[in-house]
């Protein structure tokens, strides 16, 4: 079948905040031809079903997802980028076989100087030439049977994402009854998707142990929050009627709903990469990439949520817009001084660290921190920085890290990392 080919300089998949961040930048910065593809129809990403409000600044209240979506498309458009919609990036026509990439970010150019992919949209087959290419692919909540959640699959299941896209953008109705599944920014955002819509929220649902929030939440009234609790069966056939929860000490108990919620547990949307060769991080899931947003294929950047599932719409677009200055300096053929990239890696209770890997001199992380993420609550711990037994760094916390929402790791002992050395492991303590 005849493809047609054609060539642009900058080529974005992904058209949420992160992609059109970096559209925007490297539009408005003189980079070429700027061209961003989104597989739906609509572009802005997660937000164009997110109807609550703090987007783009929450001193001032903030705008609603869908206005904030709507603004990140006009500025990449108002900035000289192409957008096309309803576009999707099916492969690299000269993929790098995986494990045959350099080992970690690199700067240089490869032989060849540009990445081919392949692409299938409204006008057929296409095959696209670009200098440099910018993933921002975003990520997913896993659904029931990646959770492995035994029962049957009746309807009244849904993630977050469904959730907000039958309530927000499809106008279906939802049931009655509904259990939230997660304790996180994200299972309160459901809940609130739900009582939008007129569904009574009658319990909350986390494995961790009791907090402050817990506290709270029964103070206000809004809900039952059972803690230390898992799912471990889904009843009905027609239609869900009920759940059963395990708690810790061995106690069953099923809540009759006819809607159910799974939330969090976000994995990077890491298909395209995984075909294109990227060396993949074991913890975060997607690509390995340093501060300056470069993967493991020279001339491939990533950005936003693809590295980190899941942070908010602003900080995916400040990073969309922060890697503009590296792939500009790609295209100019401007190497950052040679310095051998480091792994980084967390010991457990933590779970990733992002970036996860060093980068050239002087390359720091967006406003000079590390994002990490823990499997448990930690109260004000020390987070010691080591290499090869040697201790870079300690940093206590102010305050507790706790599952599913973010905490940070200043960048100063960077320049104290030995170019040469092993991985760099942050624990906690």
């Amino acid at each position: 079948m005849t493809r047609n080919e054609r060539a642009v300089d900058v080529l974005v998949v992904g058209a949420g905040p992160a992609g059109l961040g970096a559209g925007a930048e490297l539009a408005a910065s003189g980079a070429g031809r700027v061209e961003i593809l989104e597989r739906e129809l609509d572009a802005g990403g997660v937000p164009r079903h997110c109807h609550h409000s703090g987007f783009g600044g929450r001193l001032r209240g903030g705008d609603t997802g869908p206005d904030y979506a709507r603004q990140c498309v006009r500025a990449a458009v108002r900035a000289g980028a192409v957008l096309r919609t309803g576009v999707t990036v099916t492969g690299w026509a000269n993929a790098t076989p995986a494990g045959s990439a350099a080992d970690g970010p690199a700067g240089a150019p490869s032989p060849a100087g540009a990445h081919v992919l392949d692409v299938t949209g409204p006008a057929g087959l296409e095959r696209i030439t670009a200098r440099a290419v910018v993933l921002a692919t975003g990520a997913r909540e896993r659904p029931r049977s990646a959770r492995l959640i035994p029962g049957g699959r009746p309807p009244g299941v849904y993630t977050t994402g469904e959730l907000q896209q039958a309530v927000h953008l499809y106008r279906q109705p939802v049931g009655s009854r509904a259990v939230v599944i997660g304790n996180e920014p994200v299972g309160h955002a459901a809940a609130d998707t739900l009582r939008t819509a007129g569904v009574e929220v009658v319990a909350m649902v986390t494995d961790q142990p009791p907090s402050p929030v817990a506290a709270l939440l029964r103070l206000q009234g809004r809900c039952p929050l059972l803690t230390r609790a898992t799912v471990i069966g889904l009843g009905g056939r027609a239609r869900l009627t009920g759940v059963t929860l395990r708690h810790e000490d061995g106690r069953t108990l099923t809540v009759p709903c006819d809607t159910v919620v799974f939330t969090g547990d976000f994995v990077p949307d890491h298909e395209l990469a995984r075909r294109g060769g990227l060396t993949l991080d074991p913890g975060t899931r997607g690509p390995a990439y340093d501060p300056e947003y470069r993967t493991s294929r020279p001339g491939v950047f990533a950005v936003g949520n693809l590295l980190h599932g899941v942070e908010r719409a602003g900080v995916a677009s400040s990073e969309g817009r922060a890697a503009a200055a590296p792939v500009l300096r790609h295209l100019s053929g401007v190497v950052p001084a040679a310095r051998r990239s480091v792994p980084l890696a967390v010991g457990a209770p933590l779970l990733w660290i992002a970036p996860n890997r060093t980068g050239p001199a002087g390359a720091r992380p967006l406003r000079g921190r590390f994002v990490l993420r823990t499997a448990r609550r930690l109260d004000h711990p020390v987070l010691v920085v080591s290499q090869d037994g040697r201790e870079l760094d300690r940093q206590r916390l102010l305050l507790p890290a706790v599952p599913g929402r973010p905490f940070h790791l200043g960048a100063g002992w960077l320049e104290r990392a030995d170019p040469h050395g092993g991985t760099v492991r942050i624990t906690a303590v």
